[in-house]
């Protein structure tokens, strides 16, 4: 098939929608197929895929309770138009349908078979609830739909109705089985990562930098690995001067260094505080074979299928989460176990998998074929 992929954020911007529909596209074309990613691209230096088009120049926009690089307006709609006609696609698929950028122009233009994925998951969405009456022609125009998570799921039938087939978010499972450690780690003092936006605040950080605060004063030589892009800014002062130096900020990490970090850690902390519907940063942990420690939000909950693939802290609670690291620190057996459980449990989200789901979902609306979504083969979900 010739396969347009639509991504509404920044591609030169980290984030899980991009890495999403970048894994996708690699999946994909290793199974045969043409595919191209229409995608905002900003001035950031990063390496473009060939099968990249460029849809215009992004600008940061608050939405869905983060700050979003988006791209909309005349000529951006004029580059979706150009990319659409010239594509002559058997199917087009836009993620995040919803969002005022390039994939919600897509929605207006395109005609034909149409598949929309929903990343989002939150309940209080007002983007989603102040537009949705706008919103409905063009999502009507879908034709089948795809949810990466419960959470999302949700979140799509109570602000736009209709529902959506389950399908998770993959992880090259291979790619991130083993890499050497970064050098130095993890260290006789033991050590735990994150990776992350550091100037996000609901990715946790300031909570995980509090717990440490607690842990390292009893554990001489316990050293906290902080792994992405951003300033971590105040969140840092948690931290005692006497033991700023056992945090190491690596900045961001190509993916080579990104997988060598997950292997460079006793412990792997997500302390998210909300506002995912997935969670992709442990599925990548769990791919490498992680002890992991995340905060019990229900999208990471079922990822870590109820606490079997990893522990889970209360959410946004420092001492519980200096308490919980504290064991595990001290049982490498039970790390170990956590460690065995990751990767069998991650094999369910191996590209290889979801890859071959999502183009069941593209068969079931090309012409001839029920344009209607129904459970097949390896459906996760209900329609």
């Amino acid at each position: 098939m010739r396969i347009g992929l639509v991504c509404p954020y920044s591609w030169d911007v980290p984030g899980g929608v991009q890495q999403h529909v970048g894994d996708l596209a690699d999946a994909l074309i290793a199974r045969g197929h043409e595919v191209s990613i229409l995608a905002p691209v900003g001035d950031r230096p990063v390496e473009l895929p060939d099968h990249l088009v460029p849809a215009g120049r992004p600008v940061p926009v608050p939405y869905n309770g983060s700050v979003a690089r988006l791209s909309f307006g005349p000529r951006t709609a004029a580059r979706v138009r150009k990319w659409i006609t010239r594509g002559d696609f058997d199917v087009v698929h836009i993620h995040e349908p919803a969002a005022p950028s390039v994939s919600l122009l897509a929605c207006w233009v395109a005609e034909g078979p149409l598949v929309g994925t929903f990343h989002t998951a939150n309940p209080r969405s007002r983007a989603m609830a102040a537009g949705s009456h706008a919103l409905r022609s063009a999502l009507e125009k879908i034709h089948a739909r795809i949810a990466v998570s419960e959470a999302a799921r949700r979140t799509l039938v109570e602000h736009m109705g209709g529902d959506a087939v389950l399908i998770p978010n993959g992880v090259a499972v291979r790619r991130f089985a083993d890499a050497p450690p970064l050098p130095g780690f993890p260290g006789e003092g033991g050590s735990i990562g994150f990776l992350g936006r550091l100037d996000e605040p609901r990715k946790g950080l300031a909570v995980l930098l509090k717990a440490f605060a607690l842990l390292a004063p009893r554990r001489p030589g316990l050293r906290l690995l902080v792994a992405g892009p951003g300033d971590p800014g105040p969140a840092l002062a948690a931290v005692p001067d006497r033991l700023r130096d056992r945090v190491v900020l690596t900045g961001r990490l190509d993916d080579a260094d990104k997988i060598r970090a997950y292997h460079s850690t006793d412990l792997f902390c997500a302390p998210n505080l909300g506002g995912e519907s997935f969670g992709i940063v442990l599925t990548e942990a769990m791919a490498a074979g992680a002890a992991i420690l995340a905060s019990d939000i229900p999208a990471f909950e079922a990822v870590l299928d109820g606490g079997a693939a990893g522990e889970t802290f209360a959410v946004g609670d420092a001492d519980d989460l200096a308490r919980r690291a504290d064991a595990l620190l001290d049982d490498p057996a039970r790390r170990d176990a956590l460690s065995r459980a990751a990767r069998l449990a991650v094999r369910a989200y191996d590209w290889d998998t979801v890859a071959a789901d999502i183009v069941h979902v593209y068969e079931t609306v090309l012409p001839g074929d029920a344009t209607a979504l129904l459970p097949g083969p390896g459906s996760r979900g209900n329609t």
